[in-house]
């Protein structure tokens, strides 16, 4: 009976990690799966690895911390599954008859270490399978060795692709929106340089890259966790930026020209990343826009400073505030999840009025 459940046990975990690998690296689509290693993992270690991090008062080291996490955890998990494979066969190998290796195993440190020198290209020949089944098992084990050095070059070489093809229009975006970025710096930057097809050009660059940011960081959520390398820049807030900027063009600047068609492509793309990424962390939508009044007044006039027509202010406001009710709360909720630097309008808005109101 101890060796049926030790089999047992040993294909329960590999069968689990199987299908976390399956899920995490050979699936190129949103895993809904809920008995998982990855999230498992991720999540508090994040949580472990943020709160160690925000505990230093120093800008520089906290963000240089922060952004190690995503390598680090990627070796984790690479780790873990490597363990993982390893534990499972050696129960199975644990639970066969002594004889059908030679020499016999003495004990269940023997058997781990017969499955670790398997797996790893380390055997030294010291220990050798006799029976059928013993070699059945022995050379399935090798077959994974092979398949998962296979899969983690090509999970590193998809994970390091998409970080880099991210990141060129995060760092493009600075001479127009600044760092940190701003929706309303893009519309000045624009108007100040009298450059409408750069505005065009942008949100069509944007919906493009949220595209592809939806279907590489919903496949590798581990994505998420990698920061933008350059100071005062963060993925989420570029990103951000150029959604209140294509809001404020929907809601604000009273336009005939293209610019409109193109800003509502980019919101309706952009909306959609929000979603999924919501519904991947569980965040719910509060439904409010997480811009006071005096704020977005205040960006009013500097629209129309800067050469913009704009719509009366309460038409203009109402029209704000049903399009950014749509995205600011979840992506509000996950740039404090992953503690980014706050930028206009997003990262930590306690300071609000209302927020301080629904705290009490």
């Amino acid at each position: 009976m101890v060796q049926v459940a030790e089999a047992t046990l040993g294909i329960v975990i590999l069968a689990a990690v199987f299908y976390d690998l399956f899920q995490s690296v050979v699936l190129p689509r949103p895993s809904v799966g809920k008995l998982r290693l990855s999230p498992m993992i991720l999540r508090p270690f994040w949580g472990l690895w943020r709160w160690l991090g925000t505990r230093d008062a120093r800008m520089d080291r906290r963000e240089n911390w922060l952004g190690t996490f995503g390598p680090v955890a990627l070796i984790v998990l690479l780790g873990v599954w490597g363990l993982s494979i390893i534990l499972g066969y050696a129960l199975i190998i644990d639970a066969l008859p002594r004889d059908q290796v030679q020499p016999p195993l003495g004990d269940f440190w023997a058997s781990l270490y017969f499955s670790a020198s398997t797996l790893l290209p380390l055997s030294y020949g010291d220990v050798l399978p006799m029976s059928p089944v013993a070699r059945v098992c022995i050379l399935a084990e090798s077959a994974t060795g092979i398949a998962l050095i296979a899969l983690v070059i090509s999970l590193l070489f998809s994970l390091y692709g998409s970080f880099q093809r991210r990141e060129e229009l995060v760092v493009t975006l600075d001479a127009l929106a600044g760092a940190p970025p701003s929706g309303l710096q893009i519309l000045e930057t624009v108007a100040g340089h009298g450059m409408p097809d750069e505005l065009l050009a942008t949100l069509d660059d944007w919906r493009r890259w949220s595209a592809a940011v939806l279907e590489s960081h919903l496949a590798y959520p581990i994505l998420v966790y990698f920061r933008s390398s350059h100071d005062n820049e963060a993925w989420l807030n570029s990103f951000g930026a150029v959604m209140d900027a294509a809001t404020l063009v929907l809601s604000t600047i009273d336009s005939e020209d293209p610019t409109e068609g193109h800003a509502r492509l980019m919101f309706k793309v952009g909306n959609h990343l929000v979603e999924d990424l919501a519904w991947y962390f569980r965040f719910k939508n509060a439904g409010i826009p997480i811009v006071e009044r005096q704020e977005f007044d205040d960006a009013r006039e500097r629209l129309i400073k800067a050469g913009f027509s704009c719509r009366e202010s309460d038409a203009a406001w109402n029209e704000f505030t049903s399009l950014r009710s749509l995205y600011a709360s979840p992506l509000n909720q996950l740039a404090r999840r992953l503690a980014i630097i706050p930028a206009k309008w997003i990262g930590d808005r306690s300071y609000l009025p209302h927020v301080q109101r629904a705290g009490r």
